[in-house]
């Protein structure tokens, strides 16, 4: 099998991948439903020294850059209750967190969860949280650039391996809501 992105060593669908996926990323690989078979779901084996974006593109290639999202847990406020969701923004952009997220959270205030929220609440590895295997409480907010490209190059819930997966099965994951500008430049 041959990525749609990249070139990796190791590439298969991600539910002959399960023993390297953390539990909740796995546990949605098997429950997976929906336009997209989950066998177009590719896990591909990296390294955890090159899971943080700017590694990653230094060694696997500035093209990917292009080609990958980044999810990352944030924090809204109002009255006293903070409510936790995931961005899903291209890698090249950063989460309007003080605009599209806070608006949309309905939050007075809004920020990137603390680390050890976003490692708690996730089950998975700073640094390789995916929205695949979200707690099913959270709204889940991608940008729609990222929907709109054939594949994306996503965490997998750990440092270790990636997922490539078609941009519009992003939109069919539970509590998805497409922003447009989400992320910014």
């Amino acid at each position: 099998m041959r990525a749609p992105l990249g070139n990796f060593d190791v590439v298969r669908p991600a539910p002959q991948a399960l023993d390297l996926l953390v539990a909740p990323v796995a546990d949605a690989v098997r429950a997976w439903s929906g336009p997209v078979p989950a066998d177009e779901l590719i896990h591909v084996d990296t390294e955890p020294q090159w899971a943080d974006t700017a590694a990653f593109v230094e060694h696997y290639g500035p093209e990917l850059l292009q080609e990958s999202a980044n999810c990352v847990v944030v924090a809204g406020k109002r009255g006293g209750e903070t409510t936790l969701a995931a961005c899903v923004v291209l890698s090249g952009t950063r989460v309007d967190v003080n605009g599209a997220v806070r608006r949309q959270l309905g939050a007075r205030k809004a920020s990137f969860a603390p680390m050890d929220t976003a490692v708690g609440e996730t089950g998975m590895e700073y640094g390789g949280i995916t929205p695949i295997g979200l707690p099913a409480s959270w709204a889940l907010l991608v940008d729609t650039a990222v929907t709109a490209l054939p594949h994306v190059l996503i965490g997998s819930g750990g440092r270790r391996g990636k997922l490539i997966v078609p941009g519009k099965a992003l939109a069919d994951l539970p509590n998805a809501v497409l922003i447009e500008g989400l992320g910014v430049v």
